[in-house]
């Protein structure tokens, strides 16, 4: 599914110079999504994060570990987002999401369906699909019922390994189109950011920016990037 051509074809990039953010649309705001080394002084690191600028939500996301290690690395995570009132997502697993009692899931192309989420998670859970550079896959979200759909990646990105590189125009089409807020993804800094945030995003999903280096000057720098 990952490799299919978007049947609705090519958009056309002069389209996003048409677009206008509408002015009833929130302000675009941060997505953080977590390094997959949770562990140690992350919990330290996440506190100061959330405490110098502001995050929406925040995606907790491990590899390679059993549930229940992951549901106690989670823990300390979890409290401290809801201390800072930001929403807290579990990457690609609905049973750990429920186990967790977490916000949500977000789930890539092959990590479940919105449908069985929903009924898994309840109405209230925030449901995130992974579409890519398909506006198809994104409108099939959608009529499944998931509440936002990501793109990307946009830029190049060390976080994993990306096939799809979509044109910020799509962020342009779908903010025209449709109420449900999208994500851009990949490799999103504070310097390549503000032409995903003309283009309508309504979220910049962020990791390596903020981890990778001083996590309190970095989510300055957002935070002033998205006021």
């Amino acid at each position: 599914m990952d490799d299919i051509e978007d049947p609705l074809g090519p958009l056309d990039p002069s389209f996003a110079v048409q677009f206008q953010r509408d002015d009833r649309r929130p302000k675009c705001q941060l997505y953080l999504i977590s390094p997959l080394d949770v562990g140690g002084e992350f919990p330290d690191r996440l506190r100061r994060a959330l405490g110098a600028g502001p995050a929406a939500a925040f995606q907790f996301r491990v590899k390679d570990v059993d549930q229940h290690k992951a549901a106690m690395l989670a823990e300390p995570l979890q409290r401290i987002c809801a201390e800072h009132d930001v929403a807290f997502l579990v990457n690609d697993s609905i049973s750990l999401a429920k186990r967790l009692g977490a916000d949500g899931v977000h789930l890539g192309q092959d990590d479940g369906d919105p449908r069985e989420a929903r009924a898994v998670l309840g109405p209230a859970a925030q449901i995130g699909v992974t579409c890519h550079d398909s506006r198809h896959l994104a409108m099939e979200a959608g009529e499944a019922g998931a509440d936002y759909v990501a793109f990307g990646a946009f830029y190049p990105t060390t976080t994993k390994e990306v096939r799809h590189h979509p044109h910020p125009v799509i962020l342009s089409w779908w903010a025209t189109v449709f109420e449900m807020p999208c994500v851009a993804i990949g490799g999103i800094t504070p310097v390549n950011a503000p032409p995903l945030i003309e283009a309508g995003a309504d979220f910049l999903a962020v990791s390596g920016a903020v981890w990778g280096h001083d996590e309190e000057v970095a989510m300055r720098r957002f935070g002033q990037l998205l006021a």
